[in-house]
């Protein structure tokens, strides 16, 4: 387990988390998917401003529940900021990537946002970086992403930020992964991805949950537990509360 946080990230942690540090992240960094979500027949009409209203509106009301936030730097972290909508005892999570991804469908890229950069986050009064990744530890773009995150996480130490990395797994053939695939993806990420400099991962569950008896969730979360070298929280993945609620009673 990592054990060389610097001053600066314990510090980052520490505004992000309970003094148990417990994890209760307001996650509001999504950009095309909310789009998609605020108006599903046509996302493209969601204007930049009214992303940028719906962000800030939900940060208003429910901030000041949760230990952070976690917001996008096109449309929301600054702007968040200046509306004085985090109240000071919230950690600021930004994330640095691109939304969505380059590469084909089942050989995946990811890039940091154009024009934007940790240092930049830095000096906005950050607490953390959040960077997601797609990662098929099987993928002829395994290697490149495993790069990249080191060369993030590296630009993270160099400016004394803690970086939670956000991998997503996907099917290397175009379909839906099977649930004995999923554990092994999941699982190997975590393997592979962690000591490349991470603090902490943002694990999807380890199972399809709704193909798979709840009596073999804890032995999945037990692997990723072994295989991950920093703490992990878990990815809600859009699933309803009640499930959720249950996958992470039986994370913890």
């Amino acid at each position: 387990m990592k054990t060389d946080l610097t001053i600066g990230k314990i510090r980052g942690l520490q505004q992000c988390s309970t003094p148990r540090g417990t994890f209760t992240c307001l996650a509001l960094d999504h950009r095309q998917n909310l789009r998609r979500s605020l108006k599903p027949q046509n996302p493209g009409s969601v204007s930049d401003s009214a992303l940028t209203d719906f962000k800030l509106e939900v940060t208003a009301a429910l901030a000041g529940e949760a230990t952070a936030v976690l917001l996008d730097p096109e449309y929301s972290a600054a702007q968040a900021v200046a509306a004085g909508v985090i109240p000071g005892n919230a950690g600021l999570v930004v994330a640095v990537e691109s939304t969505g991804y380059g590469g084909e469908p089942t050989a995946r890229q990811s890039q940091i946002l154009p024009g934007w950069s940790v240092e930049k986050a830095k000096r906005m009064g950050a607490s953390m970086i959040k960077l997601l990744v797609y990662y098929h530890p099987d993928s002829p773009t395994a290697t490149e992403i495993e790069v990249f995150t080191q060369q993030v996480a590296e630009d993270c130490q160099k400016h004394d930020l803690g970086i939670m990395l956000e991998p997503l797994s996907y099917s290397l053939d175009g379909d839906k992964l099977t649930t004995d695939e999923k554990r092994y993806v999941v699982v190997e990420t975590a393997r592979k991805l962690t000591p490349l400099g991470v603090d902490i991962l943002k694990a999807e569950f380890p199972l399809d949950t709704g193909n798979t008896a709840e009596a073999a969730w804890g032995a999945a979360c037990a692997e990723v537990s072994a295989a991950s070298q920093v703490p992990w929280i878990l990815l809600s993945a859009a699933v309803d509360f009640e499930t959720y609620l249950r996958q992470v009673t039986v994370a913890c």
